[in-house]
């Protein structure tokens, strides 16, 4: 959970008051989204109203969605969840790009573009994401901000209508004013989040995270096979019957070609035997962990959205996003345990247990250095490897301190960045949300805009007439570096050299 206000992210809850509260109305929104007309509170009098206050990049509130899903589907007949995008980011605040995370997540909700945070602001919201229940009369009758709430809300919603029932003011059926968007999948790819390369055995690997599935190309972008089903689920097995959930980032172990997936949507690690064709899990339990998770054995333990994987020597680190951590397994022991970051989510530097991550999304590595892209705090930060065992940022603002500006160390600006290579003395991280791609030179923590125009887009060509649109994860091979661009559902490259960017996988490549 994030606090606008900037306070660290504990869960917090308010009671509902004895004098009833009328529920403001919900103005001030500049578009909706699934919807053919505003939602009023007047239009929805009779059903009970769920609010999420959330923001797309917002890793407490992306895991809301499912419960939220099984909520609405719980109480079909008298429920209206309603979600309010009142976003973090500048990028969030775009009716278009939100619509494309509509697509990419599912949401079929009714969804309030508060761009402005007008409606934030009637509702006192101070946290992504909060949750404020309204009854069928519009009164606010209960809200909490942070995860782990939702079992408590069904009860309450439950209890809601059993009383508007025996009242007869209850309303039930569909809400008129509901559409939710029809989109369709792209073909080859769709939401790419991340790429992996095993250059030695000339393998291009692509999250293609909204199929579920992970797809094995040539370097020149030829496609050669799916490792998935291409069904929602956990299953191991043959590549071609195993199951993955909104996969991200993975990693290659280099002695013999094995690739490690961080299968995001079901808090799993997962190792694939390409050769063979076989997926197994390698840690997880599918259960998300809590702040505060301790690790142990590796298929016992809980972890929480892992979002990108480093092999480095036996062990793999983890960019636990759903905790503000990052996490070692030890595959050959079975074993697993958070390595850096309190879990606060905040950005602060110095030792391993004393130091804390806002949603680290990107690791990449060289000699004894881990490097992560930090992308709720807009930072790129290294963690040294044992002995050093300590984590510092390199360049970059804050929580709250984000843009789009080159500069030396903390003069520079990121906005969201989920993607960190390194290459020849210099890190290329995917500065997603301005649709960039920028380069930090080791040697003098100097940031500068490296390809892309910063206006979201598909295009190739020259450096500063590209453009990306929302790219998440990087990797370098062969004098390039492989893009995952995820809204335009397409795998770009950049040549190292000239900065010059071409298509090659994905939207007629």
């Amino acid at each position: 959970m994030i606090d606008r206000a900037g306070a660290d992210g504990a869960d917090e809850a308010a009671e509902p008051g004895h004098v009833p509260v009328r529920a403001p109305e919900l103005a001030g929104a500049v578009d909706g989204l699934n919807v053919t007309a505003p939602l009023t509170m007047r239009a929805l009098r009779g059903k009970v109203v769920l609010l999420e206050f959330w923001t797309y990049g917002c890793i407490n509130c992306l895991h809301q969605l499912p419960g939220l899903k099984r909520l609405a589907a719980a109480h079909a007949e008298h429920l209206v969840v309603i979600g309010i995008h009142s976003p973090k980011f500048p990028n969030e605040r775009s009716t278009a790009n939100l619509r494309q995370v509509l697509a990419r997540h599912e949401i079929t909700h009714p969804v309030a573009n508060d761009a402005d945070f007008r409606i934030w602001r009637e509702y006192t919201v101070r946290a992504w994401p909060t949750l404020a229940l309204i009854d069928p009369a519009g009164y606010l009758v209960a809200g909490a901000s942070g995860e782990g709430h939702l079992p408590q809300f069904d009860q309450a919603i439950a209890a809601v209508t059993r009383v508007f029932a025996e009242r007869g003011e209850l309303r039930s059926g569909p809400l008129a004013e509901a559409r939710p968007l029809v989109t369709s999948l792209p073909g080859e790819l769709a939401f790419p989040g991340k790429v992996a390369v095993d250059a030695a055995r000339g393998r291009l690997y692509v999250a293609d995270t909204r199929h579920d599935q992970i797809l094995l190309a040539t370097l020149a972008g030829t496609p050669v096979t799916r490792i998935g089903s291409g069904r929602e689920g956990a299953d191991d097995g043959s590549c071609r019957e195993a199951c993955f959930r909104r996969p991200q980032g993975m990693a290659v172990r280099p002695e013999d070609g094995a690739l490690l997936v961080a299968d995001t949507g079901n808090h799993l690690i997962r190792g694939v035997d390409v050769d063979a064709g076989h997926v197994r899990t390698l840690a997880g339990n599918t259960d998300q962990a809590r702040r505060g998770a301790a690790g142990g054995g590796a298929v016992t333990s809980s972890i929480s959205s892992p979002w990108d994987l480093a092999h480095i020597g036996r062990l793999v680190f983890i960019a636990m996003a759903g905790v503000h951590q990052l996490w070692v397994l030890d595959v050959a022991r079975g074993f697993m345990v958070p390595y850096a970051g309190s879990g606060h989510e905040a950005r602060t530097d110095g030792g391993l247990d004393d130091s804390a991550f806002a949603q680290p999304s990107g690791l990449a590595w060289h000699g004894g250095t881990l490097f992560v892209a930090d992308s709720e705090s807009n930072v790129i930060r290294t963690v040294g490897l044992p002995p050093v065992n300590t984590v510092r940022t390199l360049a970059g603002g804050d929580l709250f301190e984000f843009g789009d500006a080159d500069g030396v160390g903390e003069a520079a600006r990121f906005q969201h960045p989920l993607g960190v290579a390194y290459h020849d003395g210099a890190l290329y991280v995917s500065d997603t949300y301005n649709h960039r791609i920028k380069r930090l030179d080791l040697a003098t923590r100097r940031v500068t805009a490296f390809a892309g125009s910063g206006t979201p887009g598909l295009r190739d060509g020259r450096s500063g007439r590209a453009r990306f649109y929302e790219p998440g994860g990087v990797a370098v091979a062969g004098g390039r570096l492989f893009v995952a661009d995820t809204n335009n559902h397409a795998v770009r490259a950049v040549d190292l050299k000239t900065a010059a960017v071409s298509t090659v996988i994905g939207n007629g490549a």
